[in-house]
């Protein structure tokens, strides 16, 4: 398995695996694919943190995280995390999020947020994120509204979360 960024060419190839990836998920909107289209066009944005998984060539998965505030702190917020069916199981999402977090970890970041499966996410080291001092947004359970701390030095985090417009939870 090869962990590289994405690149413009990927696009249409990511688009079409998170719809697929998402077809039989648990948790979904069902707008997923057209949420990262919007995410690639936002300030919060960061290109070196929107990877794909390769194996034989093939994209097996991919992966985003964008910018988002906890009071006056810069965070990122990980979604969605997509893995072609083909490829499940098979330690790809698993993959995906390690190398976002060692990128993350280099770029200096202190926390990612992720609001996904409370069985999948804790094996990542993902907390309830109110044991973090971050207020879960109305409407959504706190099971599912998770943190990480990604450096052991991380400063106190006390607020709501600000994420990006394009995510439509202001």
């Amino acid at each position: 398995m090869v962990i590289r960024q994405e690149q413009t060419d990927d696009y249409k190839l990511v688009y079409d695996l998170i719809v697929e990836a998402f077809e039989t998920a648990e948790h979904k909107d069902g707008n997923e694919q057209d949420l990262v289209v919007a995410l690639r066009k936002s300030a919060a944005f960061l290109p070196s943190l929107s990877l794909v998984a390769e194996i034989d060539g093939e994209i097996a998965g991919h992966i985003l995280f964008t910018k988002a505030q906890v009071g006056t702190r810069e965070v990122l917020v990980l979604a969605p995390l997509s893995v072609s069916p083909k490829f499940q199981g098979q330690g790809v999402g698993t993959a995906l999020i390690k190398e976002g977090h060692r990128i993350a970890k280099e770029f200096g970041y202190q926390y990612s947020l992720v609001l996904g499966s409370e069985t999948y996410y804790p094996r990542m080291g993902y907390l309830p994120a109110d044991q973090l001092g971050i207020e879960i947004p109305k409407g959504i359970p706190s099971l599912n509204f998770m943190a990480i701390k990604l450096q052991k030095d991380a400063k106190p985090l006390c607020g709501s979360v600000v994420y990006a417009k394009e995510f439509g939870l202001q």
